[in-house]
């Protein structure tokens, strides 16, 4: 299965609504970038970067059906939606079944399973605090209580300066 075919019916699927567009292109960029850095086995950086593509599918009916997008409420509706369009383009189950629990845990800071998860969480921190306006205070703590990787350190750090 080919990642531009997701990335494609993303864009697609987000129907010019740029700023979820922009968003999801920039987490799947730093997934991509801090896997290839962590060395994740071929399959784990597929699985990854499929997750970055599709992680906030349920964005737009979330806003839709409950007025926002909160974090849980996407957890809640993003697996069956992500599951529907990676049927489209005919990802394998195996694959199809990690990325959906991926979707549905990519607010989930707890019980982290897997590096493909613990990079989603990174990646898609690093866009958040840039888009959301984060504080000094609350970035350090989230490389502090959250970020494990070496690459996802560097990039916080490199960004936002958080080890200063």
């Amino acid at each position: 299965m080919q990642i531009a075919g997701v990335i494609e019916s993303m864009i697609r699927f987000y129907h010019k609504n740029r700023r979820d567009i922009s968003h999801f292109l920039k987490v799947y960029a730093y997934a991509k970038t801090i896997g290839e850095l962590e060395g994740l086995p071929p399959k784990t950086q597929e699985i990854l970067e499929i997750a970055a593509a599709v992680h906030d599918i349920a964005c737009p009916l979330c806003r839709e059906k409950y007025g926002h997008a909160d974090g849980k409420m996407q957890e809640k509706e993003g697996p069956a939606l992500a599951a529907a369009l990676l049927e489209e383009v005919m990802c394998p189950a195996p694959i199809a079944e990690r990325v959906c629990w991926l979707v549905g845990h990519h607010h989930t800071y707890t019980d982290v399973d897997g590096l493909d998860h613990r990079i989603l969480l990174e990646a898609d921190y690093l866009v958040n605090a840039d888009e959301g306006a984060h504080q000094e205070e609350s970035i350090r703590a989230a490389r502090q209580n959250f970020f494990r990787t070496e690459a996802g350190i560097r990039l916080l750090d490199s960004i936002y300066g958080a080890a200063e």
